[in-house]
Order: C-alpha cells, then sequence, then structure tokens
C-alpha cells in the first residue's frame, strides 16, 4: 500500500473537546502577571476577579437580572453545587441524553436520593421536550459535549414555569444564543469555548434561583465549597470575586486572556460564527466522506462545538488506533469520542479553532482510513 501523506497539517492540531485549544495567538507570556504571588483576597487579586466577572458578563450579553459567581471545581462542583443548595425543594426531572446528564441522575438518585422523574434519549437523540412537567425543578444539558447534541433553543422552557431550570452550559455558553429569562441556573468552566484552564467553575443565577437559595435550606449537610448563603443571606461577595477558596490567579489571568480575545473578534456574535464556521467545515468533510457520518442526524440539534462523528465499521480498537495515528503525525490531537460514547470520533469546533484547520483536518481522516481499512480489507 502506497502510504501518501497528506502536504499540509493543521496549523493548531488541537482539536480537543476540553480542555480546548487556547484562542489563537495566544501564548503565556501576554499574560498580566502582577496579581501572580499576590492574594486573592488583596486589592489586585479582588479586582482582577471582578474584571473576569464582568467582562463574562459584557461578552454573554448577560442581564443584570443575574450573578456570576466564580467557584471552585470546573463545571462539575458548579453544577453539583447548584443542586446541593437548591434541589429538594419541590419534585426534580432530570433528562440525560448523554454521559454528564447522566451524572445529574446519578447524584440526584443516589446522593441526594430524590427519586427524580429521569427522562432519557440514546446518544444522538434529544427526547420529546414538549412533555416536560415543568411544576418539577429541571435538569438538563444545553450542548451534550460528550454526544454532538445539543437543545435547539429555550421554546421548550415555559415562562411561566413553577420549578427552576438548571442548565449544564458548558459546551453551550459562548457558543449560542441562551435566553437567560429562561434559565435560572446555568453552569460552565473556562476551559471549553473559551480555551481557559480547567479547575474552575463559574455558576449563574437568576433571581428565582436566588430567591429559592434565600427561602429554602436543603435537609443535608452542605460542604463549604458549596455555600452560597452567610448569616441566613445570599453570600453577595461571591458573586463579586470574593472566592469561596483560593483561586489560581494564573488561571484568571487565562481566561481574562480568553475574553479580551473574545471582545477582538466581535463579541458573542463573533464567537457564534467562529463555531458556525467550523461546524459547516466539518459538515462538508462528513458529506464527501460516506464512511463519515453524524451521531446527531438531526441538523437542528447538532452541536455547533463539540462534533460527534461515526465512522463506518469502527470499534473502539479501531478509533485508538485512528485516533493514535494522527496523534503521532502531529495531524490531530484528542479526536476519539467519549469513553462511554459509541465508537467515533469527536472534533472541537469550538470558537478558539480556526476554520482552515478544521479544512486541513479532511485530507488527514482520509489518510489514517486508508492506513487502517485497506489493510483489513486486504487481509
Amino acid at each position: 500500500m502506497t502510504d501518501t501523506r497528506p502536504t499540509a497539517k493543521p496549523a493548531r492540531p488541537f482539536f480537543s473537546s476540553g480542555p480546548c485549544a487556547k484562542p489563537p495567538g495566544y501564548s503565556l507570556d501576554k499574560l498580566a502577571t502582577a496579581s501572580l504571588g499576590r492574594s486573592h483576597r488583596a486589592k489586585i487579586g479582588k479586582e482582577r476577579l471582578a474584571l473576569a466577572i464582568n467582562l463574562m458578563r459584557e461578552v454573554l450579553e448577560l442581564p443584570d437580572t443575574h450573578r456570576i459567581g466564580i467557584v471552585p471545581g470546573s463545571d462539575t462542583g458548579a453544577f453539583e453545587m447548584a443542586m446541593w443548595t437548591m434541589l429538594g425543594a419541590r419534585p426534580v426531572t432530570a433528562l440525560a441524553w448523554e454521559s454528564f446528564g447522566e451524572g445529574w441522575v446519578t447524584d440526584a438518585v443516589k446522593q441526594l436520593r430524590l427519586e427524580p422523574t429521569v427522562v432519557r434519549a440514546d446518544y444522538g437523540q434529544l427526547p420529546d421536550l414538549d412533555k416536560i412537567d415543568w411544576t418539577n425543578d429541571v435538569l438538563f444539558t444545553w450542548n451534550g459535549t460528550t454526544s454532538g447534541v445539543r437543545v435547539p433553543d429555550g421554546e421548550w422552557i415555559p415562562a411561566d414555569r413553577e420549578g427552576l431550570t438548571f442548565a449544564d452550559a458548558t459546551s453551550g455558553v459562548f457558543a449560542y444564543d441562551i435566553p437567560w429569562d429562561k434559565i435560572d441556573v446555568a453552569t460552565f468552566s473556562w476551559q471549553k469555548v473559551l480555551g481557559g484552564e480547567g479547575g474552575h467553575g463559574v455558576i449563574i443565577l437568576g433571581p428565582r434561583a436566588v430567591e429559592r437559595l434565600e427561602n429554602y435550606t436543603p435537609a443535608w449537610p452542605l460542604p463549604k465549597v458549596f455555600r452560597l448563603m452567610a448569616k441566613g443571606k445570599l453570600a453577595e461577595g461571591v458573586f463579586k470575586g470574593e472566592t469561596i477558596n483560593t483561586p489560581s490567579m494564573l488561571a484568571v489571568e487565562d481566561a481574562i486572556f480568553a475574553l479580551e480575545w473574545s471582545k477582538q473578534v466581535g463579541g458573542l456574535e463573533g464567537l457564534k460564527a467562529r463555531c458556525k464556521a467550523n461546524a459547516h467545515a466539518l459538515d462538508k468533510i462528513v458529506a464527501e466522506r460516506d464512511w463519515l457520518g453524524h451521531l446527531a442526524v438531526d441538523s437542528g440539534i447538532r452541536s455547533h462545538t463539540s462534533v460527534c462523528l461515526t465512522v463506518e465499521g469502527a470499534d473502539a480498537d479501531f478509533i485508538k488506533k485512528f485516533a493514535g495515528l494522527l496523534e503521532k503525525e502531529g495531524a490531530a490531537y484528542d479526536i476519539a469520542g467519549y469513553r462511554d460514547a459509541p465508537a467515533g470520533l469527536r472534533i472541537w469546533c469550538g470558537a478558539t479553532v480556526e476554520t482552515a484547520d478544521i479544512e486541513a483536518l479532511g485530507p488527514w481522516l482520509d489518510w489514517a482510513w486508508a492506513q487502517l481499512k485497506a489493510p483489513a480489507e486486504a487481509a
């Protein structure tokens, strides 16, 4: 078999779905460093944390009705903080169409013992969103990172809902229009669409979530890192940069860089446009190859960020070899699908990826396919 490697490689072959590619032009020497080695309680620490919060509000176009807090534990910590502090006041419905949604089901059932109504769909699909009981609190992922499936919009969420909406939006914020009037709690981490560092989560609370916190005390103990109330009132300092525990100021400066870059590329509209352009470029690659497909067949619910692909006849071992070949060549890093998902590829198309690099990936996918499929067929 002739080994005809493509002549050009993606300039930045970083296609991991988390942590994701750094913003174009990023380098450590471009980060502000005056806050490093200083207390996060010092004036400069508080100012930089507050700046990160204010930039997130600006880029997300978040209304003043919603508070933003930087919390421990990445998106997982932020979402579990919301669950532990607010659930139990009324019945719960948990939606699951990928592994992280299933994780929230496990928390609700086995840890909090809430006996939620669980609504599931297979990888690549959504359940019927019109059949949800909105007298319940509802947990869902806006964009399923491990399935490549997203909710189409916020139209399925009623304005007059009785329960709270809890949106794990970590692969969704900065990539889609989020109807903040429909979202009571949203969580994410900087490591996704912003290409920031892991370890820190962000929690966004609407007024109905604040009301729940101030008028409901859960029956279970709360770890210190989950506590949003102090002396019977909302700990407002958390939403001004007075973090619950010690943050990495280097990670904060990294996030500030990404947010400033976001403004340079057009803010939220620019970020959404970059995601769509990348997803469109990958759609074209898939359409031109009969051995590739989308796990989310319905384009109306297909992710613009964590795009999950099927590979004809592939099992987990084939995908491991496929991704390994491309990593060895420096053509694509970390594109194997999530371990709990159906065997396939997962290619990040978030805003920090350049469309030209997605386009350059196509011939390398062909090359890896030929290296593995041709010998198998010959045998």
